[in-house]
């Protein structure tokens, strides 16, 4: 198999290009060079942004190309235009918030979309930018020809947006450690590399339109997650468990301040951790248990110092310290009664867009 990957040297497109050099595919990525190729791969480059950036591919053809772009959408119309009559499928890696705000849980790929994407636009939102970057692979290959991957919490080695790691690495720290409830809380991501699997089955198997790619629900629950963490890093830290509305009522921010996690019973877990993905699991989407993810994970971490290398579109996530004491100190000291006005429980606002959480 000839494959092409657009990008391929950070996290899913990585994940993709080393998959399919690892079974002896033909690769070629194309990127603007600033990070280290994956071994055996062909590397060109270009910078998509640049009125010549796709200049690299003027020639050549693949039985594949897999797109991994997340910001204006003409990049990706402009790369499916020039490689339609070149290759035999476009896989764009998509994004479950291309939904409308807020999907139920259990929505599948018909669930509605968001309003006003466009295939040529320049970059405007992220649910808006993904879905006109669907929009255009689909126009360019057909509906027949293109395979958009709707990812939802990605996890795992050479993760650049800091979630798993930030865990991690404060499970590391050790002492007592603010684990949001409640600990059987079901949980939903995929880990990179069985993404990357899928997607070359995908070709393999010359699959089409629109998948669900995450996890089904309850693969893994809070507790199992943070509690990887713990064996993972040999360190020895206390999990408090904590209920919702004490974390919520500190002001923390689920997803962000608190990475994976979003309260039981609200929009955002139903949209992040609520989806069907029986399309994906009847065509031979297989999830490793969690424990492999996170220490695996915890290797590579360590391999780099502790330090991951984080996108610079993305802002940092993690509680700050000083907070996560004093929410601590005051769930096992001074716990407030029921209607102290200081401690209301502040819920996630309804009109949060998915675009905000970006789960991949």
């Amino acid at each position: 198999m000839r494959l092409l990957v657009l990008g391929g040297t950070e996290f899913a497109g990585r994940a993709v290009a080393e998959a399919a050099a690892g079974r002896g595919w033909d690769v070629t990525v194309l990127n603007r060079g600033r990070h280290a190729p994956v071994p055996g791969v062909r590397s060109l480059h270009g910078d998509r942004t640049a009125p010549d950036g796709l200049a690299a591919l003027a020639d050549g053809a693949w039985d594949a190309v897999v797109d991994t772009w997340s910001a204006a959408p003409r990049a990706v119309r402009d790369a499916a235009r020039l490689l339609r009559d070149r290759a035999g499928r476009y896989v764009y890696v998509s994004t479950c918030s291309v939904y409308a705000w807020a999907p139920p849980a259990g929505y599948t790929e018909a669930a509605p979309l968001v309003e006003g994407a466009d295939a040529g636009a320049e970059q405007t939102d992220y649910p808006q930018d993904k879905l006109g970057a669907e929009l255009a692979a689909v126009e360019a290959f057909g509906a027949d020809r293109s395979v958009l991957v709707r990812a939802g919490l990605i996890l795992g080695p050479h993760e650049n947006i800091g979630r798993l790691p930030w865990w991690l690495n404060r499970i590391a720290r050790g002492g007592p450690v603010l684990a949001p409830g409640p600990r059987d809380l079901p949980l939903q991501y995929i880990d990179v590399r069985d993404l990357a699997t899928w997607i070359l089955g995908a070709v393999e198997g010359e699959l089409s339109g629109p998948y669900n790619m995450i996890s089904p629900q309850g693969h893994a629950t809070m507790g199992e997650l943070l509690e990887a963490c713990v064996r993972a890093t040999g360190a020895d830290a206390e999990l408090r468990w904590t209920d919702p509305e004490t974390i919520l009522a500190a002001g923390i921010e689920p997803w962000t301040e608190l990475p994976v996690w979003m309260p039981p019973g609200s929009e955002g877990h139903d949209a992040l951790h609520g989806a069907d993905v029986g399309r994906a699991l009847a065509t031979g989407l297989r999830c490793r248990p969690v424990d492999e993810t996170v220490a695996d994970t915890w290797t590579w971490l360590q391999g780099l110092g502790g330090t991951a290398p984080l996108r610079p579109d993305r802002p940092p996530v993690g509680v700050d310290p000083a907070l996560e004491a004093k929410v601590l100190g005051l769930q096992s000291e001074d716990p407030q009664p029921q209607g102290d006005p200081e401690f209301q429980p502040m819920r996630p606002q309804p009109s949060a867009e998915m675009g905000q959480l970006r789960p991949e």
